[in-house]
């Protein structure tokens, strides 16, 4: 029997899953409340041969998966869309998303996530490969970094273009932020959360987001602030040092949530909204 305060060590980074799987913090959390629930509920949902953080994630994603809209292809395409615009990040069914959001920001091994998603090991490795191939290929965006750190600036921009994007510019204020996003009109917005001139990476973003929509990924060396739950936080976030895999599975997820709303895909279903 595990005891509340070990259940809620971990609930900061079943926030942080469940709002890149749902591209929401408001939906994230509630599927992260709601498995919460559940296992103090029924202390059994648990499952048995997975050790309490895997089986937290299960609760989550047995939950998530009962809402049919969650698990539907779903890939509107403009009508005068090019194939080579329509075919996007957006075509990635489910399954494969969910999978590799488990192995590259979670850290699960196959085998566990297997267990998680009731798929044999094989499987879970082939959809892992579609996911990464679907993405690096298909995945490219104007990125703005606003970091005021150099030596992390650096290597993030490295990381960001080796993924296959292109970065137009590293602002380390507030200042420098507004005035590169009016000139370069990025397509993604990656913020550090405090900046060189002792303002905010949040205030920056509200600033650009004031007149323009950009989905933004916010770095910081410390998640758990972040991800209470308590009040407005970022639905993609990435957790100083970084790592190549955790980057590239962020990115991509806030760019399939912004490309849906392009297309005019309608936002995925919440707990509380989903009608019987």
């Amino acid at each position: 029997m595990h005891n509340t305060n070990q259940i809620a060590a971990h609930l900061p980074y079943l926030r942080r899953f469940a709002r890149a799987l749902t591209g929401s913090q408001a939906a994230g959390d509630t599927y992260a409340a709601a498995a919460l629930e559940a296992v103090s509920v029924e202390p059994e949902a648990l499952a048995k041969g997975l050790d309490l953080n895997a089986a937290l994630y299960k609760v989550l994603l047995t939950i998530w998966g009962s809402v049919p809209a969650n698990r539907r292809h779903h890939a509107p395409v403009l009508a005068d869309a090019t194939p080579a615009e329509g075919h996007s990040v957006e075509q990635l069914t489910p399954l494969p998303r969910v999978c590799f959001l488990l192995h590259t920001m979670e850290g699960f091994s196959s085998d566990i996530i297997a267990k998680l998603v009731d798929r044999p090991v094989a499987e879970v490795r082939r959809l892992i490969d579609e996911a990464e191939k679907e993405i690096a290929a298909q995945l490219h965006a104007d990125v703005l970094i606003i970091e005021d750190e150099a030596i992390i600036s650096m290597d993030l921009e490295a990381l960001v273009e080796d993924l296959g994007h292109r970065v137009v510019g590293v602002a380390r204020t507030r200042t420098e932020a507004m005035t590169i996003a009016r000139q370069t009109k990025p397509g993604l917005i990656m913020a550090d959360i405090q900046l060189a001139d002792g303002s905010s990476g949040l205030d920056a973003v509200s600033d650009i987001l004031a007149g323009t929509e950009v989905p933004v990924v916010f770095i910081t060396a410390y998640p758990q602030r972040l991800l209470t739950g308590d009040r407005p936080e970022p639905s993609f976030l990435i957790t100083k040092p970084f790592q190549h895999e955790v980057v590239k599975a962020v990115i991509s997820q806030a760019l399939f949530f912004d490309q849906r709303a392009r297309l005019g895909s309608k936002p995925g279903p919440v707990l509380g909204s989903v009608s019987a």
